[in-house]
């Protein structure tokens, strides 16, 4: 599929960006979802990290806008600053040429700028959901015009602390709307949470592992006793030649490793839900643009997060479960590339580490370091 026509009569601009973007094929999520969301259709579509997610609601979207009414008509409620940002900017990129006009609310960023944004209309808004409540309840982002509204990763949209607030936004846009939510894991009480939300039934869309190009990418473990954990991670991060993503499971104990990793000289960032603004962007502008570093980051924080090239993940801290492991592991190896998925536990973390890999059939390689390469144990 050379050309974009999975879309009827596609507006010239987006087949334009299309071709500008040199995408040979559209990938399965892209091929299954446009013509169900460009058609009005609700969706809830599940497929994992990596698969085009994003470009399969985005591209039908703008196609939907229509540009000369000056209203907002399309809402994305994504759960982290860094996705909603990511979304934006695929929004610039592949509105090119158009007169569409969009912006983005996230939570901490000054309310009076963002009001000031308003006030132009923006065609399509993307944010974070208490933010955009926030601004409907100010009745400054007028959502009476609105036909569509996207929930990204929209299992963690619809845990319990974020429900309510999404089913405010929902209810404050015209009654005959679109609800497409995406997401790289899909539960029942998910599935049935966005039931509720929708007015039709929806057209269910999975994609599965074996439906994605497989990349090349490795998991391997190193076992140490907790007390040791740092010093590996330290080894690791000054010996092997990466550009990698490594996870804490929470912020009190990410700034303790980050300390003692800076005092030992290990270049690295951070990202986590106290970060502040620009030294969030900052890391990632740093990891985007460099060819190596480390990145570290709780759980919440890396959600949605596209770094492009990213050739390590590290779980410092194991996984909680399967689904966890699929969410850190998918941001390496994306699209048929290559990488390295590496998991330092200790004896006890093992047992359990083992076990996700059977439930997830995946091989999994012992390994040790060894003049600065992660080898064969």
């Amino acid at each position: 599929m050379t050309q974009l026509n999975l879309i009827e009569d596609v507006k010239p601009f987006i087949q334009a960006n299309w071709e500008k973007a040199g995408f040979a094929e559209a990938t399965a999520i892209q091929i299954k979802a446009i013509p169900l969301i460009a058609g009005g259709k609700d969706v809830i579509a599940e497929s994992p990290t990596g698969t085009g997610k994003t470009l399969a609601y985005v591209l039908p979207l703008l196609q939907r806008v229509e540009e000369t009414k000056k209203n907002t008509q399309i809402v994305i409620v994504a759960p982290s600053r860094e996705l909603v940002m990511q979304i934006f900017d695929e929004i610039k990129k592949w509105s090119e040429g158009s007169s569409i006009t969009s912006a983005s609310f996230i939570g901490g960023a000054n309310i009076k700028r963002q009001v000031e944004k308003l006030k132009k209309s923006p065609q399509i808004v993307v944010g974070t959901p208490g933010r955009i409540q926030e601004l409907i309840k100010l009745k400054k982002l007028k959502m009476h015009e609105v036909k569509t509204v996207v929930l990204d990763e929209g299992d963690q949209l619809l845990t319990p602390e974020h429900k309510n607030t999404i089913k405010e936004i929902v209810k404050a846009t015209r009654s005959e709307r679109q609800i497409v939510l995406v997401s790289a894991t899909l539960n029942e009480g998910t599935e049935s949470r966005a039931r509720d939300l929708m007015k039709k039934d929806p057209e269910i869309i999975q994609v599965e592992l074996n439906e994605v190009p497989i990349g090349d990418v490795k998991h391997v473990y190193l076992v140490c006793e907790q007390r040791e954990k740092i010093t590996l991670l330290e080894r690791i991060a000054k010996t092997v030649r990466m550009k990698g993503l490594g996870f804490v499971k929470d912020i009190g104990n990410l700034n303790v490793i980050a300390e003692k990793l800076d005092y030992k000289g290990v270049d690295l960032h951070l990202l986590h839900s106290d970060t502040k603004k620009d030294e969030r962007e900052r890391a990632l502008k740093a990891m985007r643009n460099e060819n190596q570093g480390l990145l570290l980051a709780t759980d919440v924080a890396a959600r949605g997060l596209d770094i492009a090239g990213l050739t390590h993940v590290i779980h410092f801290d194991l996984p909680a479960n399967v689904s966890q492991y699929v969410h850190r592991s998918g941001r390496t190896g994306r699209q048929g590339a290559s990488g390295t998925v590496v998991s330092i536990v200790t004896e006890r973390e093992e047992r359990e580490l083992k076990k996700m890999a059977k439930e997830l059939n995946i091989s999994l390689i012992r390994n040790r370091l060894y003049k600065g390469e992660l080898v064969e144990d």
